[in-house]
């Protein structure tokens, strides 16, 4: 059986890694023409094939609620960095497809980002770093 106080402990520090880079990360963002959670969207679109992919995608790897997502979107179609349409193979869901001013906003951003993400994590070895992987993703599975 886990031990349960190493567990909350565990969690505790995992927890507050994430906010403490979290909000290191955010500086990535001064200035730029994209806002991080613009930029978490486009992170799904452009990784996609045809650079779309389905509203629900979008959905699941966001942190923030549905509705909220969906706010997000209609405002990132407003600014032109995505376009919004009807599945054709599902008739309630919508197809997102980044535009060109959206690509150019994302890439902008994602090299600067990309860096700060690589240096900061540069403390820990290549080693480490899979074993971080593989313990993630071992607790986002269940």
């Amino acid at each position: 059986m886990t031990d349960r106080k190493l567990a909350q402990a565990a969690w505790e520090s995992l927890f507050r890694a994430q906010h403490e880079l979290f909000a290191e990360f955010h500086s990535d963002f001064d200035g730029a023409d994209i806002t991080q959670a613009e930029y978490d969207v486009l992170l799904t679109v452009t990784r996609s094939p045809d650079q779309t992919t389905r509203l629900r995608d979008i959905t699941l790897n966001m942190l923030i609620s549905q509705p909220s997502v969906s706010r997000l979107i209609d405002r990132m179609v407003a600014r032109d960095f995505i376009i919004k349409r009807a599945d054709p193979d599902d008739g309630r869901g919508a197809l997102i497809t980044a535009t060109d001013a959206g690509v150019r906003a994302f890439r902008a951003v994602a090299t600067v980002h990309g860096r700060s993400i690589a240096e900061r994590m540069a403390t820990l070895d290549d080693e480490e770093l899979r074993a971080l992987l593989a313990l993630t993703e071992k607790l986002r599975r269940g």
